[in-house]
């Protein structure tokens, strides 16, 4: 469907303003914006020029990424990324066929398990943060969610009455629900009680106004200021959109959160540097130990595969309940 209602960019502008248009229209985040941008401005002057050139039928994608594998020994990750961006410019943005056959030359794949810490490992973690890293960690590791998630949620997202989040497809389109737990429930409410004070601020002084991806399916222009709307951890500022200049404030940025944790698992004495990506790997590796079955796990996680979950059993610490025969359960029967 998207294919053929596909968007197609104003002709009048030049290519890199089409990119950044047809990105917004999908929906894609700034930050992607700004990689996908990057990969297409060094794709092009590689090939020593200042503009795309129509002779560039796609083949020069091969060129491109063997260069950079062979050359500039990137992993698959950057690798991918690369690809992936040129593609969207091929298909979505020039809407140019691309050749049937491009050879690249597979990066090398390192391929390393999870790392993840056992409860005691958390503990300490939990016991060198505070105030809003600390619930954010939690959050993190209690629901398994992955940074940029956490990041995004917004406080209508926490349903306190059924004790569930809603996880808005970021990663692979699909929204996802996960357990809100008990223990971090009144931080979450204090937090909300901060949001509001924050909000009425803005709204005082002219702001408080809140983006609204349309994949969300609501009207803006009627939440676009309400509470429920807003961020679970906005940040300390205001800043004005890089896309559309108004004044607005975001959540928190990557970098804080990640500072914390790496600096909590640094003052607990920690042997490895702890990301915000072993919260969560902790998270499937500690419910699988408890018997919890693949598939809710997966679900939880928010996997599309599910190779990307059984890769946790393979550093599983504990091994998990054995399993009985229902028969054993029975009442004994006699005649």
């Amino acid at each position: 469907m998207e294919d053929i209602i596909r968007f197609v960019p104003d002709s009048k502008l030049k290519l890199m303003d089409q990119v950044r248009q047809v990105l917004r229209h999908y929906e894609y985040s700034y930050n992607t914006e700004k990689i996908y941008c990057g990969w297409v401005i060094k794709y092009i002057k590689f090939f020593n020029s200042q503009e795309y050139s129509p002779k560039m039928k796609g083949k020069e994608i091969e060129v491109f990424i063997n260069h950079l594998i062979t050359e500039k020994k990137v992993s698959p990750a950057t690798q991918k990324q690369a690809l992936n961006s040129l593609f969207f410019l091929y298909k979505k943005v020039l809407n140019k066929p691309l050749p049937e056959q491009i050879k690249i030359v597979e990066a090398r794949q390192i391929r390393k398990l999870p790392i993840v810490l056992d409860q005691n490992e958390i503990k300490l973690i939990f016991s060198n943060m505070k105030n809003t890293h600390l619930l954010m960690a939690k959050l993190l590791y209690g629901c398994g969610l992955r940074l940029m998630e956490c990041l995004r949620l917004r406080l209508q997202d926490i349903n306190f009455t059924d004790d569930k989040i809603l996880v808005r497809a970021f990663k692979n389109g699909k929204d996802r629900f996960v357990m809100l737990p008990e223990s971090i429930k009144e931080d979450l409410f204090l937090q909300k009680n901060k949001i509001r004070e924050i909000h009425k601020a803005d709204l005082h002084k002219g702001y408080g106004s809140i983006d609204l991806p349309e994949s969300m399916g609501v009207r803006s222009d009627t939440c676009v200021k309400t509470l429920a709307w807003q961020y679970l951890f906005p940040a300390k500022n205001r800043s004005k959109d890089p896309r559309s200049g108004k004044v607005r404030r975001y959540h928190v940025i990557e970098s804080g959160i990640q500072k914390a944790v790496k600096a909590a698992g640094k003052h607990a004495g920690l042997t490895n540097k702890i990301t915000c990506q072993i919260l969560r790997n902790s998270f499937a590796v500690h419910l699988l130990e408890k018997g919890v079955n693949i598939k809710t796990v997966q679900e939880l996680m928010g996997h599309s595969n599910l190779k990307m979950t059984k890769v946790f059993f393979k550093v599983m610490k504990k091994t998990p309940p054995i399993v009985t025969s229902p028969l054993d359960d029975l009442i004994e029967y006699h005649d």
